[in-house]
């Protein structure tokens, strides 16, 4: 944790659920709706809350159509750009569900690894030293039929993955040393697109991880 009274660092990485996508119009939730400005808001000036949410990124799969969404490739430059971070909140998964990777939940929860292995060690940066790491599964996915997204999720079996994922999560947070937290059990997705916030949800996920990194710092 740091020293001489700064701030604990707390850098937010996701996908479009942390950069704040309005399922509604498609623009970006303001600053006093975001849940990553709400968590500030919770925790106080005793922390300093970074966002890092890029929409459609994924955990370490290239985007064959959009891409520049491998979350692995990112996330080294991430944590030189803002270091010291003290805690590093990773939420995706969400993406890796899309029928185009056609990814099990295993396979989501092995790629997920990868991104706790390289969280968890040092760099060789005079400021690299490894931040604590929550990982937060993302809610569910919502039903499809006539939403703007109903064609990067065909089939039931995108629903059948999305629902064991917290459970991967789980296991491969404890393994890694980091801690857990399922966001399904607070926040539900909206109905208008079946996989962003609606304003609503934004409080109860910003309280709920508050308490989490609460925890944490405790530790």
């Amino acid at each position: 944790m740091p020293e001489f009274n700064d701030p604990v660092s707390v850098v937010c990485f996701g996908d479009s659920l942390t950069w704040g996508f309005n399922p509604v119009d498609r623009t970006r939730y303001g600053p006093h709706l975001r849940w990553t400005r709400l968590l500030q808001k919770e925790l106080g000036e005793s922390f300093y809350i970074i966002e890092e949410g890029l929409n459609g990124r994924t955990t370490v799969f290239e985007d064959p159509v959009r891409g520049d969404k491998n979350g692995l490739a990112h996330l080294a430059t991430i944590r030189k750009t803002h270091m010291p971070i003290d805690i590093l909140i990773i939420m995706l998964g969400t993406n890796d569900l899309q029928s185009r990777f056609q990814m099990s939940a295993e396979t989501i929860g092995a790629a997920m690894s990868r991104l706790l292995d390289y969280s968890g060690r040092d760099t060789d940066d005079p400021e690299g030293r490894a931040p604590k790491t929550l990982l937060v599964c993302p809610p569910p996915l919502g039903v499809f039929a006539e939403t703007p997204f109903e064609d990067f999720f065909l089939g039931d079996d995108r629903h059948d993955q999305a629902r064991k994922l917290p459970e991967v999560y789980q296991r491969i947070a404890r393994l890694y040393g980091a801690e857990f937290f399922d966001a399904g059990s607070v926040v539900s997705v909206s109905k208008v697109d079946a996989i962003h916030l609606d304003p609503e949800m934004q409080p109860p996920l910003a309280r709920a991880i508050a308490e989490r990194v609460r925890q944490m710092v405790a530790s």
